[in-house]
């Protein structure tokens, strides 16, 4: 039996790595990409959480929602990233300010 304390570590490493990557970076799909990193987080520490009270599936049901949420996210965000590129030809997030006025 893992103990919820190494969930929580990993949980915490990828929550990191994500912020990291997503403030760090300027490329929009790296962007996207370290904000999957910080949801999957999310979802090991719901996981995590919901192993140490088995009788209830909150945890799962949550976490089944916030991977839902991830893919529509997912696919706005590339059909953005695409129209950006399409009009610029760039996917840097420095570049992308047609909502400027």
């Amino acid at each position: 039996m893992i103990p919820l304390e190494h969930y929580l570590y990993v949980a915490g490493a990828l929550f990191a790595i994500g912020t990291l990557g997503f403030v760090v970076r300027r490329n929009l799909l790296v962007q996207l990409m370290s904000l999957e990193l910080l949801l999957n987080a999310v979802n090991l520490t719901l996981v995590a959480f919901n192993r140490q009270h088995q009788d209830d599936h909150t945890g799962q049901l949550f976490a089944f929602f916030v991977i839902a949420v991830a893919a529509a996210e997912a696919a706005v965000g590339l059909a953005i990233v695409l129209a950006l590129y399409r009009l610029r030809r760039s996917v840097r997030s420095d570049e992308a300010t047609l909502l400027k006025n």
